[in-house]
């Protein structure tokens, strides 16, 4: 797995953060619902993400897949969603600056449309808590207390949130535990009913079933 491809200058911990995610482990579980299903648009989101830390170091193609992985926790749309690492000189082994571009489409509020517009259709959403931070291992946590930090600053916000709850311990060069970065985030429903353009009349619901042969008085 290309996010096993780090180190730590920390001595002490170098061999615990080689290594990759413990068998299971995701970066957060299962994001929690948050309050009714609401209407929103995909939205188009681009991205030239550069990672600079002094405690960890990551693979460009390690980074590729951790930000994919947080992207898609974050509700970013899997079908069309691209990450390619860019500027990388030698893809397997960490770098100092691992960059990635990003081209993803996120769910927006539908906004009312104007009158005689023809409306995209909209998507069902829902506010759902996502926990980036609640790993098996503490000390992963601890490793990517940097990166964190600038997914918080510079993801984060193209993303539709609300109640962020960050806190940080980075220290430069030593593993510090304590990192927490929870948000609720609007996401598509999974398995989401249909839903009509903004700003249409609600459905009136279907025409009841007619018994057998009452389509043709005649039959008998």
């Amino acid at each position: 797995m290309g996010c096993a491809n780090r180190f730590v200058s920390v001595a002490a911990a170098l061999a615990v953060l080689l290594t990759s995610f413990p068998g299971g482990a995701t970066v957060a579980d299962t994001p929690t619902a948050a309050g009714p299903v609401r209407p929103a648009v995909w939205t188009p989101k681009q991205l030239h993400f550069v990672y600079s830390g002094f405690t960890t170091k990551y693979s460009c193609d390690g980074l590729r897949e951790k930000m994919r992985e947080v992207l898609l926790k974050l509700g970013a749309r899997q079908d069309d969603l691209v990450v390619a690492e860019t500027g990388c000189p030698d893809l397997g082994r960490p770098t100092t600056f691992p960059a990635v571009d990003i081209k993803m489409n996120v769910l927006t509020p539908a906004p009312p449309p104007p009158p005689g517009a023809n409306a995209p259709p909209a998507v069902p959403a829902r506010w759902r808590l996502v926990d980036l931070t609640k790993y098996r291992d503490p000390l992963h946590t601890a490793g990517d207390c940097e990166l964190i930090e600038q997914i918080k600053q510079r993801v984060v916000p193209l993303f539709t949130t609300r109640k962020i709850d960050y806190r940080s311990n980075c220290v430069p060069n030593q593993l510090q535990l304590g990192t927490v970065l929870k948000v609720e985030v609007l996401i598509a429903e999974k398995t989401p009913p249909s839903l009509p353009p903004p700003g249409a009349p609600p459905d009136q619901g279907a025409a009841p079933d007619r018994p057998p042969g009452s389509q043709n008085p005649g039959a008998r």
